[in-house]
């Protein structure tokens, strides 16, 4: 990962240390930006103070030299986190967004350097260039238009079109850099999406227990954990097995269809939960 610049942490009020941590240790140089409600957001929807929380972050990337790795406070990296390699093409002048971490993945194509392009959605972990965050702000500027911020807005997964629209090549990784340990978000079930997502696949095993499986959230972590990475692992398969993760016509219609077709069914070839 040594092609990134500058990480920053989103955070409310959630304990950041270990994530800090560990992430320091992988190399990289972290910030973390915490959110501070002002006075009239009271009524604002959690997408939307999510968004905002977003949106700090890119107007931080404008800025940048190098792209900048953005991580939500309930991510939790893999153990060999820091040896990974990127997920995108770091010569890319196009790079719009890298998925370090995807929920409903789906691939597209792999490009002749055998970088995967596609889609994802949730902004658990991923990385940005300074030209992508200028369009990222355009788009927080356009949802605060509408729907607005008090009502419920799914942005996140519209960022793939709406990157790709205006020329930007977004990535997803061969396996997921780590989990997404959050608990269920209310507004998911209110409305009619699903309420958990987990990492499909996981390059390895995660550097600490996930906060959804501390004893202050359940009685049970251990089996809270192993029923999490199961349910993601099963869901995972599922999608591919159903051809949602390399639907058919992308198939039928791809320039190179065997080094796609190998990658989807490649990833899914490991025996880490």
């Amino acid at each position: 990962m040594d092609c990134i610049g500058q990480t920053f942490i989103l955070a409310y009020k959630e304990d950041t240390t270990v994530l800090e941590t560990t992430l320091q240790q992988a190399g990289c140089d972290c910030e973390v930006l915490r959110q501070v409600h002002q006075p009239g957001q009271e009524t604002y929807s959690r997408s939307f103070l999510c968004l905002l929380n977003h949106r700090q972050a890119w107007e931080r990337a404008l800025q940048a030299d190098a792209p900048t790795l953005i991580v939500e406070a309930d991510f939790v990296p893999v153990r060999n986190f820091g040896q990974l390699p990127p997920c995108f093409d770091p010569a890319d002048p196009n790079l719009g967004i890298a998925w370090l971490y995807t929920c409903a993945p789906q691939v597209y194509r792999i490009t002749p350097t055998g970088y995967a392009v596609g889609y994802s959605t949730a902004m658990v972990a991923y990385v940005i260039t300074p030209r992508s965050a200028q369009c990222l702000i355009d788009l927080a500027d356009a949802v605060a238009q509408d729907p607005g911020p008090l009502a419920y807005s799914p942005w996140d997964s519209g960022i793939d079109y709406y990157l790709s629209d205006r020329g930007f090549t977004d990535y997803v990784p061969f396996r997921n850099y780590g989990e997404h340990g959050g608990v269920p978000n209310p507004e998911h079930r209110q409305n009619r999406l699903s309420v958990t997502h987990r990492a499909d696949v996981l390059y390895g095993a995660l550097s600490f227990r996930p906060p959804y499986a501390q004893p202050e959230v359940s009685d049970y972590p251990t089996l809270e954990y192993l029923k999490g990475r199961l349910y993601g692992r099963v869901k995972g398969l599922g999608r591919f097995l159903l051809g949602k993760y390399l639907r058919v016509p992308v198939l039928l219609g791809a320039e190179r269809p065997l080094p796609v077709a190998w990658f989807a069914l490649r990833r899914q070839l490991t025996f880490w939960l």
